[in-house]
């Protein structure tokens, strides 16, 4: 099993790297080492061994884990929740509104992602543990956790990648989980000296209006910090507001043109990943480089997305 020890980003918050996809630098979880123990995004069940392993590295237990938070009921950020439960008996699962049936009952989102990955998915998800209703926390727009004497976390709903999302503000590093809502931090590109910031748009809750108001909504909170779901945090918000600003619009409306031209899904995302490698002047990475394959993988989760939303 690959794993690589947790990173302290600030203000006692750690990540762990789940190496979603069978990948690093993809999908993280965030431990926050206060006294209310606090994870938020699982990822799928293949991180939870990772998990562990990590709160073993800071000296914590598995009953000493109070709150499990998922930003949204998607797999790679809330698939192995009901596994790692499983050996948490403590702890309780907090999760949107619109989520928490989905956690009791996964056979949609194990339908919907089955749909996505095809063959793949037994790899990379399998097992989705449902979980029991008493162990299931709903958080409203504004409703706020504490989890320790002095920090205290503010649920948002900010939906737009999808309609079961919340963003967390947390009191003491001023940041801000995002989840997926406000897109895509490649860490990778650092290497390049570039930062890059893509929308996620993936089916079937994608709406572009919806999540530029998130991103305002997100902006009004002035964070010091945006830790994405993948992968980690940046203090470069004006940054990422520009890119996604640019990018939404443009991936709608590159999807409109090819949908009324008749060509398929795996058109506009081969066209999404040659116009950002284009943008970002990246063309002459080789293709086997860990940043075209993880590019190649979200522009076609991202081409469903907005045939999907183009389609109603």
């Amino acid at each position: 099993m690959k794993w690589k020890e947790p990173e302290l980003l600030t203000d006692n918050i750690w990540m762990s790297d789940g190496f979603d996809l069978h990948l690093p630098n993809r999908t993280g979880t965030y431990i926050i080492n206060e006294e209310n123990l606090t994870l938020i995004d699982t990822g799928p069940s293949l991180s939870i061994p990772r998990i562990k392993k990590s709160l073993d590295y800071l000296k914590r237990s598995l009953h000493d884990v109070t709150y499990i938070i998922v930003t949204h009921v998607h797999l790679d950020h809330a698939g192995g929740v009901g596994l790692l439960l499983k050996d948490c008996p403590n702890a309780k699962v907090v999760v949107h509104p619109r989520g928490a049936r989905h956690l009791m009952e996964p056979s949609r989102l194990v339908k919907g992602a089955r749909a996505v990955y095809g063959d793949q998915f037994d790899s990379l998800f399998d097992p989705v543990v449902p979980i029991e209703e008493e162990k299931v926390i709903v958080k409203d727009h504004q409703e706020i956790l504490s989890v320790s004497s002095y920090r205290r976390l503010t649920f948002l709903d900010t939906p737009g990648h999808a309609a079961h999302h919340f963003s967390i503000v947390d009191s003491k590093s001023k940041g801000i989980f995002t989840g997926d809502t406000i897109g895509i931090q490649y860490t990778d590109a650092k290497e390049f000296q570039k930062e890059i910031y893509l929308p996620s748009t993936s089916p079937n809750q994608f709406d572009p209006a919806k999540m530029e108001a998130s991103l305002a909504l997100i902006r009004s909170y002035k964070p010091s910090y945006i830790f994405f779901g993948h992968y980690g945090p940046s203090q470069n918000f004006d940054e990422i507001e520009k890119q996604i600003t640019f990018w939404l619009p443009q991936f709608v409306q590159k999807g409109k043109l090819l949908k009324e031209e008749g060509l398929a899904i795996g058109s506009l995302a081969d066209q999404l990943v040659q116009e950002v490698l284009s943008h970002y002047s990246l063309q002459h990475l080789d293709e086997n480089h860990p940043f075209i394959t993880i590019i190649k993988i979200d522009a076609a989760v991202s081409a469903m997305g907005i045939f999907d939303y183009l389609s109603k």
